[in-house]
């Protein structure tokens, strides 16, 4: 009776085993099909909602700069006067890195979408070639 126990797991094993190799035999052959649909709509996923990012930190932006430029005016207080405008400067550098992450990840893509790019294979390890 221990060795039928023992037959009928090495069935199951070699079952299961099986199904594991055909699964993954399946997801590598779907694999280059379904790159090319997830990366489209993960760029227009992150495209949407780094345009939503631009807006809100644009308004914020203001409004901050705004009661900074306020303070900045009204102030007696040196300290204060001082600190608003290191504040302004805070706010208008990191605006202008916001803003041009776009350009630059527009100016990227023709780059990488025109070449292919291979991470990690035999082609030098990540570089876009043309």
């Amino acid at each position: 009776m221990i060795k039928q126990l023992r037959l009928g797991g090495d069935k199951v094993k070699s079952a299961y085993w099986s199904l594991v190799g055909t699964a993954a035999a399946m997801i590598f052959s779907m694999h280059p099909v379904m790159a090319a649909t997830i990366w489209d709509r993960f760029s227009a996923i992150m495209q949407d909602i780094y345009g939503q990012i631009v807006a809100i930190s644009t308004i914020v932006a203001v409004t901050v700069g705004a009661i900074a430029l306020i303070i900045r005016m009204v102030s007696r207080n040196q300290r204060a006067v001082d600190e608003a405008t290191q504040w302004l400067k805070r706010i208008v550098i990191t605006w202008i890195i916001l803003n041009s992450l776009g350009f630059i990840v527009a100016y990227l893509q023709p780059l990488i979408a025109g070449g292919n790019y291979s991470p990690g294979g035999s082609g030098g390890g990540g570089i876009v070639t043309i």
